[in-house]
C-alpha cells in the first residue's frame, strides 16, 4: 500500500466510511484506517437498525440536515441497488407536557413537516400492538422510518472501495502528527503522510485529540430484542416508536424480518472508557428489566423471550450537540466528534459536508451549531 495520500480518514465508522466514500467519488486520493473492520460491533454503530427522525426534538437546525440525509439515503440506496430504508413512520407518545414532544412539534411547525396528531384511542385502534393510557397522545411522522445501519455502512464501504479509496482495517493508530502542512499518521505497521485528515474516532476522539482536552463522555447504553410473534408487531404493521415517559425515553423498532421487536432506553447510560468495552449485556440487572417494564407497559404482546440484547457506546457533548470543525491551530485537520446518541441517521450528510470541508474549506449547510469553540464546549 502506498504512503502519500490527499486526505486520510482516521475512523472509518458511520461518518468516517460515509465521509471516504464522498472523498472518493470525487476521486480524491483517500485512505480510511479503522481499529476494527467495519460494520462492527465494538463501537457506536451496530445494532441492525437506527430511527431516522425528521421532526427533531434536538433542536430545529436539525431538521434541514435530517430532511437532506434522508434524500442522501435513498440516493445511496439507488446507488447500491439494495434496500437500507423501511418507510414505517414513527410514532412519538408522552404527556401533553413533554418537552420531548413539544421540541418536535417546534420543529414540526417551523419546517412545515406532516405530524399526524392521534388521541391514545386513535392509536390503539390503528396499532392494536400499542397499550397507551388514555392522558398520553402521540405524533405521527409518516415518512420517516428505520435505517438498516450496518448495511448502510457497508453500502458506503462497497461503493468507496469502487471508487478507488483506500481501507485498511484491524490497524491503530498510534499517533497523529500535526504539521504546518499535512500530518503523518503512524500505525504499528506504517507511517502515512497526507494533506489533510478528517478525525472521527467515534468514542476514542477524546483520546485522539488529548490535547484539545475536549469535553467528550463516551457512554454505555443498551438495547435488546424481544419475541414477538404476533403479526401486529410485523414491520409491515407497526411503526417505529419513541416514547417520553415522565422521567425515562424508549425507542423501538418492530419485528423486523423474525427478528424480534427491538427496544432501547434513551436516558439511561454509565460512563465507560472506550479500551475496556465488552459486549456485556446483562452485567446489570436494569439491562433487560428496563427494556421490559417498558414493553409490557405499553407493548405487551412483544414482551416475550429476550432473544438478544446488546450493549453500544455513544459519545457525549455537554449540549449534546455534534462537533463538525476544523482543528483550532491547524485547518487542515477536519474533525467530527460528539454525536450524542442522535448522530447516525445524519452520517449521510455529514460525510457530503466532512468532503466540503475538506475540498472547498466550507460547506453549504449551516453547521454554526457544532463549533469546536462554542461555550458549551470550553471548560472554564
Amino acid at each position: 500500500m502506498k504512503k502519500q495520500y490527499s486526505v486520510i480518514v482516521v475512523g472509518a465508522g458511520s461518518v468516517g466510511m460515509a465521509t471516504g466514500y464522498y472523498l472518493a467519488k470525487k476521486g480524491i486520493e483517500t485512505l480510511l484506517i479503522d481499529t476494527f473492520d467495519p460494520p462492527h460491533g465494538r463501537g457506536s454503530h451496530h445494532g441492525e437498525t437506527r430511527l431516522i427522525r425528521h421532526a427533531t426534538a434536538e433542536g430545529s437546525h436539525y431538521v434541514e440536515l435530517a430532511l437532506k440525509s434522508q434524500e442522501l439515503w435513498h440516493q445511496l440506496e439507488k446507488e447500491i441497488d439494495k434496500r437500507l430504508f423501511l418507510p414505517t413512520g414513527t410514532l412519538m407518545v408522552g404527556e401533553c407536557d413533554s418537552t420531548f414532544i413539544d421540541e418536535t412539534l417546534k420543529s414540526a411547525m417551523e419546517y412545515s413537516l406532516p405530524l399526524e396528531t392521534l388521541h391514545a384511542a386513535e392509536i390503539r385502534k390503528r396499532w392494536p400492538g400499542f397499550s397507551v393510557p388514555d392522558h398520553y397522545i402521540g405524533y405521527f411522522e409518516p415518512g420517516s422510518g428505520a435505517l438498516l445501519n450496518e448495511e448502510c455502512i457497508m453500502a458506503y464501504r462497497t461503493l468507496g472501495l469502487h471508487y478507488k479509496a483506500h481501507l485498511q482495517t484491524n490497524t491503530r493508530v498510534d499517533s497523529i502528527d500535526f504539521l504546518s502542512s499535512g500530518v503523518i499518521v503512524k500505525t504499528a505497521q506504517n507511517t502515512y503522510y497526507a494533506d489533510q485528515v478528517v478525525i472521527c474516532g467515534g468514542a476514542w476522539t477524546g483520546k485522539i485529540l488529548s490535547s484539545l482536552n475536549l469535553p467528550l463522555e463516551p457512554v454505555r447504553k443498551t438495547f435488546g430484542w424481544f419475541e414477538a410473534d404476533d403479526p401486529t408487531y410485523y414491520y409491515t404493521s407497526l411503526p417505529c416508536f419513541y416514547f417520553s415517559l415522565n422521567n425515562e425515553r424508549y425507542y423501538g423498532f418492530p419485528n423486523i424480518n423474525g427478528s424480534g421487536v427491538k427496544v432501547g432506553r434513551n436516558d439511561s447510560e454509565r460512563s465507560i472508557d472506550p479500551d475496556f468495552m465488552k459486549q456485556d449485556f446483562n452485567q446489570y440487572p436494569s439491562d433487560e428489566s428496563d427494556l421490559r417494564s417498558f414493553l409490557e407497559r405499553f407493548l405487551p404482546g412483544a414482551a416475550g423471550k429476550l432473544k438478544q440484547g446488546k450493549s453500544c457506546m455513544i459519545t457525549k457533548t455537554p449540549d449534546m450537540n455534534f462537533i463538525i470543525d476544523q482543528h483550532p491551530e491547524y485547518p487542515h485537520v477536519k474533525i467530527a466528534a460528539g454525536f450524542s446518541g442522535h448522530g447516525f441517521k445524519y452520517c449521510s450528510v455529514l460525510g457530503e459536508i466532512l468532503s466540503q470541508l475538506v475540498l472547498d474549506g466550507r460547506t453549504e449547510y449551516d453547521i454554526s451549531k457544532f463549533s469546536i469553540t462554542r461555550g458549551a464546549l470550553v471548560k472554564n
